[in-house]
């Protein structure tokens, strides 16, 4: 980060200096919340959470070379004690961001796609300067600071994801990280139980736009003209306006798209200028994200053909999505577990089915989370899907309710579809092991949804490593 003295940290933070015998001490690492990551130079913020509580870490951080904690309460280290220690590590985002003159700030948000755009334009970005993007999916009141706070003096872009659970939660983050730029991909149906409604989730999105400066200012709002309820924050900012979509009065928009395999190729159209790009990641729906990225590009006066190059040569970076695992054996694992809405599941389904071929499919889902009231629907709507997508077998990890709606939603599938896939249940991911080491034939693509918490990233690369 930018360096600050340790007298300054306290100043920003409204924090008190304890145990501190060099209030000139320079901070001129890494700020780091684990104290395994600290090293020479750096800040460690100690963060109470459910399960450990990093103040018990302190005095091993600055063993390790961090010059002080960010704490609140007194530890056996120095110590800038602070009310409030995730809201101090905010209050220095922000004030690193104030001495960083010459970093583009770019925001993101929507209900998918977040992290796999965030990629995209990360790689599009570093082509024309240097460039800051999390790996992964560092989007909330810690994540996002910690990515803000790795600017330096020389850092040109900085895009940044935010991510939401209700009204508010963006705006606190565009407070943090006052971004100049704010895309917003699409409205869907993830955290229903949360927002209460599509409609409900586009007020909170839309606060992304609603931060933006004004068009005289540099501020640049770009927005999914494919979406209905996305192309009306454009009444919400003062910004300037860029949209992306696949229909003739987007912006920046698609034409010619092609499926070849489960990867896409389209012809970019950015104002008076055509570009063919191929895309390497797997499914279509990253057309939409890749237009995405484009469009912040563009709407920055960087040239589509650069935009167009960056985006065929783009890869997957963040683990979890859509992550092709190849087996000696032939089998595909493909690792798409790092997240699961209706929306995306979707996505996932058409993508495995284009990249199978006639190849055999098979599907392990665990439960999407969040999703409220409609939680049964939404599982038994992505049941039947997976009957009408042709998969073989759909085996469903739990044995809670949503998994059940699962099941249920493949067995009316099958009765109207005469579709005769095999169903089971597994209660862990032992089970699931030894069902499809079981069940598994040369040549099958496996596909492993679910969200996070579920934790089937881990079967995934156990399925792919431990071939039989």
């Amino acid at each position: 980060m930018i360096e600050m003295t340790l007298r300054e940290v306290a100043e920003v933070t409204g924090g008190t200096l304890l145990q501190v015998g060099h209030p000139g001490a320079v901070v001129s690492g890494a700020v780091v919340i684990d104290s395994r990551d600290a090293g020479a130079g750096d800040l460690f913020v100690c963060i109470p959470g459910e399960r450990v509580d990093g103040h018990d870490f302190a005095a091993a951080a600055v063993r390790a070379g961090a010059v002080a904690v960010l704490a609140q309460r007194a530890v056996d280290a120095p110590a800038v004690l602070v009310e409030d220690s995730v809201k101090a590590l905010g209050a220095l985002s922000k004030e690193v961001l104030t001495r960083a003159a010459r970093a583009t700030v770019v925001g993101l948000t929507g209900s998918a796609g977040k992290t796999s755009t965030k990629d995209l334009l990360a790689q599009v970005l570093e082509r024309f300067g240097r460039t800051i993007a999390p790996v992964g999916s560092f989007n909330n009141e810690i994540g996002l600071p910690l990515t803000a706070l790795r600017t330096t003096a020389e850092t040109d872009f900085l895009v940044l994801e935010m991510g939401a659970r209700g009204r508010g939660h963006i705006a606190y983050l565009a407070g943090l990280t006052p971004p100049k730029v704010g895309l917003v991909l699409n409205i869907g149906t993830a955290h229903l139980g949360e927002f209460g409604g599509r409609e409900q989730t586009a007020v909170a999105k839309g606060e992304l736009v609603e931060a933006l400066p004004a068009a005289a200012d540099g501020g640049l709002a770009v927005l999914n003209a494919d979406d209905p309820l996305v192309l009306p924050m454009a009444g919400r900012t003062a910004a300037r306006v860029l949209t992306f979509g696949t229909g003739p009065g987007a912006d920046v928009r698609a034409e010619d798209v092609r499926d070849e395999g489960g990867r896409a190729s389209f012809t970019l159209v950015a104002g008076d200028r055509r570009e063919r790009v191929t895309l390497g990641l797997v499914g279509s729906h990253h057309v939409s994200n890749a237009l995405a990225a484009a469009a912040v590009a563009h709407g920055l006066g960087l040239d589509p053909a650069d935009i167009a190059a960056a985006l065929t040569g783009a890869v997957r970076r963040s683990p979890g999505r859509m992550e092709i695992l190849e087996r000696p054996d032939g089998i595909t694992v493909v690792n798409d577990a790092y997240n699961a809405n209706p929306d995306s599941v979707g996505a996932a389904l058409s993508a495995v089915d284009a990249l199978a071929g006639g190849r055999r499919k098979v599907l392990v889902l665990g439960e999407m989370a969040e999703l409220g009231e409609k939680s049964a629907a939404e599982h038994e709507a992505v049941g039947g899907a997976a009957v009408r997508h042709g998969f073989a077998l759909i085996a469903g990890l739990g044995g809670g309710a949503e998994v059940l709606a699962v099941l249920d939603g493949a067995r009316q599938a099958a009765r109207e579809t005469g579709l005769t896939p095999e169903l089971a249940v597994v209660q862990d991911i032992p089970e699931a092991l030894a069902l499809l080491h079981g069940r598994l034939h040369r040549g099958d693509v496996v596909l492993v949804k679910a969200s996070n918490s579920v934790g089937l990233q881990d079967l995934a690369r156990r399925l792919a490593t431990e071939a039989r």
